[in-house]
């Protein structure tokens, strides 16, 4: 996807950003840092409540409204950053391709693959560019992993693993009207651990091994259970068969014993290679070497979706690259809805308002590890649940 060239001449770009506060607050500081490089100009804001002049400290003056398509017709915009509540997604993707505005569009990029569908078909349609925001895949470790396991650095490639052991509050998921919420008002969200929170490691792995299109993905297995007082799942585990032949296993909890950095477990015949997706750094263990440690820059996306406008760099995550990761997350759709843990399998932290899995810490990781699901690693509680459901081929 090339999309339309901007001239270089006409920087700094006016962009509208749509959803401001919540996550929406990293973007706001990430244009203020764009904006004062001279790359972009905050044009417009959408939130339903205007920010404030503190908020808006050192953007000037953006025009504000909570009507996108009014805001991006008299703002100009020539992007739109989308950070919208998960149902949003395509319709306001689509409001700004209709208008010819480019796109940097939150991650997932949309609940269900027919919508994802929709969204990238209707903005190739338009001729505009649109960014997904998996900011991991912006590391410069993915390419430099890539070509560790292309040349051979750890033997042939088996799978690849990810692990996300977080912690969250119950608050978390009273965030917003639709967090926790597999759908709401008759309108798929699909807010769950491996769809949202832990969704990079889902989509670095699947990038790291070189199965990021729809096509890549033959078949699909999903472990979804839930220790909150929630639809969807807080504890989960997938696994993904590729076109390519080795498998993907991604296991994530909200209800860790203690926070751990997320990572990807690249597997090889003479080795394996760590990935801290968050840190940018890396690990290489094989076999005859001492282990060997690497940090690495990163690109941001809005700043990678400014220079492919102006100077023709490539574009690092256009829709068609996110193709696996939606395959994925219509598995975890259509799957029988997440199982409650038995309350023997959980407790509350005393004065931390959160529930905790004892255990999972440690399964988690050595799902990553062995490429197994829970219940292969004989979790009594992915055992005994009759909701688990069995591979789903995508063919």
């Amino acid at each position: 996807m090339t999309g339309r060239m901007i001239d270089s001449m006409n920087t700094p770009l006016p962009v509208v950003l749509a959803g401001a506060r919540g996550h929406g607050r990293w973007h706001v500081e990430n244009i203020r840092r764009l904006q004062e490089k001279g790359l972009v100009r905050l044009a417009g804001v959408c939130e339903l409540t205007p920010l404030t002049e503190a908020e808006l400290d050192g953007l000037g003056t953006p025009e504000q409204s909570a009507d996108f398509g009014a805001l991006l017709d008299s703002t100009g915009a020539r992007i739109a950053v989308i950070c919208t509540p998960i149902p949003t997604h395509t319709d306001l993707a689509l409001a700004a391709a209709e208008r010819g505005v480019h796109l940097l569009l939150e991650k997932p990029p949309a609940p269900s693959y027919a919508e994802f569908r929709r969204m990238a078909d209707g903005v190739a349609a338009a001729g505009v560019v649109c960014q997904i925001g998996f900011q991991s895949l912006g590391s410069h470790a993915v390419p430099a992993i890539r070509e560790l396991i292309a040349e051979g650095a750890i033997g042939q490639l088996a799978g690849l693993g990810g692990a996300g052991a977080w912690v969250r509050n119950e608050d978390y998921f009273r965030r917003a009207p639709w967090a926790g919420k597999r759908r709401l008002n008759g309108v798929d969200v699909i807010d769950g651990a491996l769809t949202n929170p832990l969704a990079h490691a889902v989509a670095t792995a699947l990038a790291l091994g070189g199965s990021t299109r729809a096509e890549d993905v033959t078949g699909i297995e999903t472990e979804l259970l839930r220790a909150n007082a929630i639809e969807s799942d807080d504890t989960s585990c997938v696994r993904v068969s590729t076109a390519q032949g080795h498998p993907v296993t991604v296991a994530a909890t909200l209800c860790a014993e203690q926070a751990d950095e997320p990572y990807v477990l690249v597997h090889g015949s003479t080795g394996r290679i760590t990935f801290w997706y968050k840190q940018d750094r890396v690990l290489l263990q094989r076999a005859g070497h001492g282990p060997e440690e690497f940090e690495h820059g990163r690109t941001d996306l809005l700043e990678n979706l400014v220079a492919h406008l102006t100077t023709g760099a490539d574009l690092l995550v256009p829709p068609e690259e996110t193709g696996a990761f939606m395959k994925v997350v219509e598995a975890i759709r259509t799957a029988p809805d997440p199982a409650p843990l038995p309350d023997t399998a959980w407790h509350r932290v005393p004065g931390e308002n959160r529930r905790v899995v004892p255990g999972v810490d440690g399964l988690v990781a050595a799902a990553a590890d062995t490429l197994s699901l829970y219940s292969e690693l004989g979790a009594p509680w992915a055992l005994t649940s009759e909701h688990l459901s069995k591979e789903v081929s995508t063919r």
